[in-house]
Parts: structure tokens; sequence; C-alpha cells
């Protein structure tokens, strides 16, 4: 009870972040209208206002009145950036003038960027495709020429990824294909962020020409300059499948070790009394580091936590992990309230939070450390195991899957990582100045392919690998009470703690059990539309019967509806038939279905 009073009392900021979230939550489930909105504002401002009058009454209920503003104003502000704009007509092939805003990562055939485009004087945003047979695109020219347009339909079933919903959070509404060539001219209205932009696909571009190894130059672009676009997908998959996936995207991590490489340079370069002129110099490099490798959402995160971090430091105040978390929270989501729902967002402050609530109390059960290096070492792995716990929930809820050497992969992976981004960074940095040391390369090529290889060796540990795990909202929610209460029996192995704990665990086991069973009382015949062809499901109890065409590509199939239909239906028991493509349709209870186009 006193540890909750004392995150009430010491961590006001915090909590009014949680009010600020939920509401962003609420107004996102329920769409209220402008009058609605309005209203909530008005009332909790004049609320706000009698507060300033000296009545015992409003002062008792203060805390309570604050939270409630910030809960509105978190409806407020999300009504605010879920505007839907006017959108223009387009159906088909229109002829179209635009410019990129965003490259995108590729697939087998084509190029994809996010762009700003025109019809006419109709303006609208779009993901574009284009064939990687045809020349890149850049922010330096205007394009036009016809392409396909067409609207992002909705999912046709409730196990689909909801892509249109992804993108009409970035105000992007439309989906358009290059066939053929286009036309273009050069721009003379470039602003400074798109000649960054440029400068950066320029160094990107650089990079390919390098003797480098390819795997080594797509890991050098992602683990640096944050673009994946053109990896492959195997080098994706070790990283997600040994739970390292955090080392290739630009994280707190990255920022962390740049801000500390960058102060290490510093120290050398000025004397100590000029401390306070080290850090701000520090911070503005940082900054200008998140601006060239294009804004992105990681970075940005963890470049505000680490400039609210050291902000307190320099104001010489009691730095504090939740203050620094709640700041950059609203900043943020006052710039964007969408930025909430994207997983990378939740999956950051889930691991703050995870840092936040069982660092300490884990590392009284690990050995005390004699040195530095083992002391490094104990909180590597603390710090490892706290976000990951954290973090769990989320991560299976989303991508439902979780491989249990993640923690032991973190363990070796992160203290070598350090080692690896100092590296790609001085490598990115001569390669952008056309600075080139074959010896140099040859070291940076043999120690990033290492790497690679430990990552493929932790990935390839399939029996620790459980896939299609099913997770509901109402259970993530368990998960992270049960997160929450976990703290008290580390800390003190009581009766109380450790009966609260194992009280909780039962309603989750009992809460997957109904859910479970519920599923399997459910029986349904489901068309599936795969691009141009259909597949066909049976449940019947756990057992699902799946029917395609002898031509279609079973291992997409696989990936893009069977996993996730089981594991929306919770079961992982299956056949999948392929028809032979002989012009007769598939007769399933009666019902003739055609899986193929004539």
């Amino acid at each position: 009870m006193i540890l909750r009073k004392n995150i009430v009392y010491k961590e006001p900021l915090f909590i009014l972040f949680g009010c600020f979230v939920l509401g962003i939550f609420c107004q996102d489930y329920f769409f209220l209208s402008e009058i609605k909105v309005y209203t909530l504002l008005m009332v909790s401002l004049l609320s706000l206002f009698l507060m300033a009058f000296k009545n015992y009454y409003f002062y008792k209920f203060r805390p309570l009145l604050f939270g409630i503003l910030f809960f509105t104003l978190g409806i407020f502000i999300h009504y605010i950036h879920s505007q839907k704009p006017k959108l223009p007509s387009l159906e088909g092939k229109e002829t179209i003038t635009f410019k990129i805003t965003k490259k995108l990562n590729s697939n087998d055939k084509n190029r994809r960027y996010e762009i700003d485009a025109w019809k006419e004087k109709s303006y609208f945003k779009s993901v574009l495709s284009i064939p990687k047979a045809q020349k890149e695109l850049d922010f330096l020219h205007y394009y036009k020429g016809e392409v396909y347009v067409n609207k992002i339909e909705k999912p046709y079933s409730d196990f689909q990824f909801d892509y249109g919903k992804y993108l009409a959070r970035k105000g992007i509404y439309f989906q358009s294909y290059v066939p053929n060539s286009l036309l273009f001219a050069a721009r003379e209205d470039l602003s400074f962020g798109e000649k960054v932009k440029q400068r950066r696909l320029e160094t990107l571009a650089k990079i390919d020409q390098t003797s480098l190894n390819k795997r080594t130059r797509e890991f050098t672009k992602g683990i640096i300059l944050a673009d994946r676009t053109e990896m492959d997908q195997e080098t994706v998959r070790d990283f997600r499948d040994s739970g390292t996936m955090h080392i290739l995207a630009i994280s707190g991590t990255h920022m962390a070790i740049i801000f500390g490489v960058i102060l290490l340079v510093l120290n050398f370069i000025f004397p100590p009394k000029y401390r306070r002129y080290k850090i701000m110099l520090a911070l503005i490099l940082i900054w200008s580091f998140a601006v060239f490798i294009d804004f992105g959402n990681s970075v940005v995160r963890s470049c505000i936590m680490i400039s609210a971090y050291y902000i307190f430091v320099l104001l010489q105040r009691k730095t504090d992990l939740l203050h620094s978390m709640a700041l950059a929270g609203f900043v943020i989501l006052f710039a964007n309230s969408n930025q909430l729902f994207d997983v990378g967002f939740q999956l950051s402050f889930t691991a703050v939070l995870g840092i936040f609530w069982l660092n300490q109390p884990v590392l009284k059960y690990l050995p005390k450390p004699r040195n530095k290096f083992q002391n490094f070492m104990v909180n590597i792995l603390s710090i490892s195991l706290s976000a990951q716990l954290g973090t769990i929930p989320l991560v299976i809820y989303y991508f439902h899957q979780y491989s249990a050497i993640s923690i032991i992969a973190n363990l070796a992976i992160i203290p070598f990582s350090e080692i690896v981004i100092v590296f790609s960074l001085l490598m990115v940095i001569l390669i952008s100045i056309s600075i080139h040391f074959s010896w140099l390369n040859f070291i940076y090529d043999g120690l990033i392919s290492s790497t690679l290889k430990l990552i493929h060796l932790f990935a390839d540990t399939d029996s620790l690998m459980q896939k299609m795990i099913p997770l509901t909202l109402l259970e993530v929610m368990l998960l992270y009470l049960l997160f929450y209460f976990l703290r008290f029996a580390i800390q003190k192995f009581t009766i109380k703690n450790v009966s609260r704990l194992i009280y909780f665990t039962l309603i989750f086991i009992s809460l997957r059990w109904m859910l479970n069973y519920k599923a399997a009382q459910l029986n349904e015949v489901l068309v599936h539309q795969f691009f141009k062809e259909k597949i066909v499901s049976v449940k019947e109890g756990n057992n699902v019967y799946f029917y395609c065409s002898e031509n279609s590509n079973q291992e997409k199939i696989q990936q893009y509806i069977i996993g996730p239909y089981l594991t929306s239906r919770r079961t992982k028991t299956f056949s999948l038939t392929a028809v032979p493509q002989n012009g007769s349709p598939v007769e399933i209870y009666g019902q003739k279905y055609e899986l193929y186009n004539k």
C-alpha cells in the first residue's frame, strides 16, 4: 500500500499521462461527436477554474479533477487527429502527379513508397508500388503518369490484419500501382526536410556501391539508417524468431549508445567544467541524427526520453524514469495521438515500464558483482529480463508467437551489440564522405557475418519457438495484472503476495480454458479471398479442413490465411487439400465453390 501511495504522490505526471492515454483509447473506441467532445472539454476546464477558489470541497477532489481533465484532453486531441480528410473520387486508371514522402519495404516484385499525389486540384495520399525493373524514385523530382488507384478495402474477416485502418491512421486511404514508365521533372521547391531525406537516400546508395557483402550492406542500412526496405526475409525472420528485433531496428539502445559515444568524444575535446555544454551539444547531435534518418518513430521516442532525462540533469533535478517517459509520451501523442496504436510505441513504453517495475527486485536475486564487467553483465541480464517480461503480453497479442531462447539470445547479443553499433556508425560516416579502407571493410564484413550467423543459430532453435498462440485483449489485461503483483512476490516472498499471484494465475487459466472451449464448439464454412484465388475452410470442432486450387502458392496461403485463421479459432489441427484445376468446382456440404478464375 505504501508503494502504491508513493507512486500516486511522487509520479503525478505519469498518472496524468495514464489518464490522457485512456482518453485517446476512449475516443478511438466510441468516436464521440464534436458536440460531446467540446462539452466534455468545457466542463473539465470549468472544474479546473473552480479549483482556483479556496474551497475545501474542490481542493479535496483536485487530483480526481486533474485526472478527468487530462482524460478529456486525450479525447479532444484524438478527435482532432482522427478527422478524415475529404477524398477525391478515384477508381481504376488515373493520370496523377506526385512526389514521394517515404520509402517503404519492398516485396519480391515491387518497390513501395508513400506519396503525396494530385489529380487536377484534388490532393490525396497513397501507397505506391512500382516494378523493380523501373528506376528508383527520389525526392528531387515530381512524377506524372497513368497509375492504377483503388481505395483500401476493409478485411473480409475478423482474423485478418486491418491494413486499411493501419494506413488510415497515417492519413492514407488509397493504394496505387505504376504499370508503365513515368514522366518526371526536377523540383525547385525542396524543403529542408526533403533535402535531408534525399541526402539519406544518397548515403544508402553509396553503401550499396561498396564491396561489402549484400547482407552486411542491408544490415548496416537497417541498424544505423533505419532502412530495412531491401533486407531479405530470412535475416528479418532470424531477428524476429530470436527475439532480437530491437537490435536491428533503431531503438532506445541504439540512441543511448550513440549518445554515450558522442559524450565520450566530447569529454576528450572539452575540459570537465564544460559538462553542461557537452550535454547540450550531444543532445543537438542526436536530434540531428534523428532528422537525418527521417524521424523514425522509435528514434523520436528515444531522443525525447533521453532529452527529458538530461534536462532533469541540466536543471539539477533528481532524474526520474517515469517522468521522462511521461514527458516523451505527451510530446509524441500531442503531435499525433495515432502513435499510441503503433506497435513499436506500445512495446517501447511497456519495456521501460517493465524495467522500472522489476529491475531492482530482480537484481536482489542475482549474484553481487565484484567488478565493473560483472556489474555490466548483471545489469544487462536484469534489464533484459525485466523489459521482456514487460513486453511478452503485447508481443504474443500482436505476433502470436514467442521464443524462450530470446532471453539467452539478448544476454549474448546485447553486450556485443555495442561494438557492432559503434563500428557500423563509423562505417556509415566514412562511406558517406567517400572514404574507403579495404582492410576495414574486410574486418567489418567478418564481424557482421559472425553476428548474423550467431543470431541465425538462436533463431534456428525451433523447439523453443511457440507459434500461433491465441491471446485476447482481456487475457492481455490479466497478464499485466499478474505482472503488477509479481513485483510484490519477488520483493517479499509471503503467503499473501504469493496467494494473490496464484489467484490471478488461476483466473487467467480458467479464462483461457473457457475461450478454448467456446472456440471448439464453433463449426463453420468460410470462403477466404486471396488475391484472385479463393480458399474454402471447413471447421468441425478443433479440426479445420482447407481447400485450394493445385496451382496455388501454398506457403503464402499458410502464412496469410491458414495461420491467422487457426490462431483466431484457437486450434492448430488442420489439413490442406489441393483441388485439381480441371474446371470443376469443389463441392462441400452440397454447396459448390469456385477456387480459381476461369
